[in-house]
């Protein structure tokens, strides 16, 4: 396996390890000073794309237009502009108003439904997820680097897929996890420092979705984003989706504050 991100299609970028959260606003083509996502006002239901394959053109500025084609996974219910998208060839999962968004040309739906997964191992799907891992993959000659990271949750929609993020990039990633756990590139880890659920206070996690916050970045420049969605399997953890990036952050928000 390539390190997280290392996977690049043509016209399309690798997601660069960040190692923080504060890395600058993402274009789809590169990593570029914050830029809000435009929109175009909305005149009535659009059909939703949950499920879909599609491919549409992506227009920055004055960057060339460069094509994409990807699956939509999911729509965020606290905003259903929002589609979640895992794009071909690219690691980390896409936030984007597909139908709103002005830089998104010729959105297109290549299918109404993408071919059903592989059957998983559901007894070792679920002994994976929730649990702290790590995560080996191929680096510069050969050598394997070691990411540590969190198994969320078996993705929707590709079920042979599995949401994960790691302490050097905490973004929403995707990878066929359950190949990796029987190569040996996947090791779960005994984390004696996480409380039981008993132990957590319900008070600070719950009534989070939809709730904006806002991110102090090193150079004193604030972000504002919105909790999007709470994962099962640790409730305690959340995505987030920032005004000026499409990429989605993952966060234990007790830890955080």
């Amino acid at each position: 396996m390539k390190t997280p991100g290392a996977q690049e299609a043509e016209g399309q970028p690798a997601k660069a390890p960040a190692g923080r959260a504060a890395g600058a606003a993402n274009t789809m083509k590169k990593r570029s000073c914050p830029k809000k996502q435009r929109g175009r006002p909305s005149s009535q239901p659009r059909r939703s794309l949950v499920g879909c394959r599609i491919s549409h053109g992506w227009k920055e500025g004055d960057e060339p237009i460069t094509q994409w084609k990807g699956t939509v996974l999911d729509q965020v219910p606290i905003n259903p502009a929002l589609y979640l998208v895992k794009y071909d060839g690219i690691d980390c999962v896409y936030g984007l108003e597909l139908y709103r968004d002005e830089r998104v040309l010729s959105l297109k739906v290549l299918s109404d439904r993408v071919a059903s997964s592989q059957d998983t191992d559901a007894n070792l799907a679920s002994s994976i997820i929730g649990k702290a891992v790590e995560h080996l993959f191929e680096g510069e000659q050969g050598a394997k680097d070691e990411w540590r990271g969190m198994v969320l949750a078996q993705a929707p929609i590709m079920k042979a897929w599995f949401y994960i993020t790691y302490e050097k990039d905490p973004v929403l990633y995707m990878y066929q996890l359950l190949d990796d756990y029987k190569e040996g590139d996947l090791r779960i880890m005994p984390d004696p420092s996480e409380p039981p659920p008993a132990e957590r206070d319900p008070g600070v996690v719950d009534g989070l979705i939809g709730k904006h916050v806002e991110y102090t970045k090193e150079d004193g420049s604030k972000r504002i984003g919105m909790v999007i969605h709470q994962v099962e399997a640790k409730p305690s953890v959340y995505f987030i989706k920032f005004e000026d990036d499409f990429h989605i952050y993952v966060y234990d928000l007790v830890k955080k504050f």
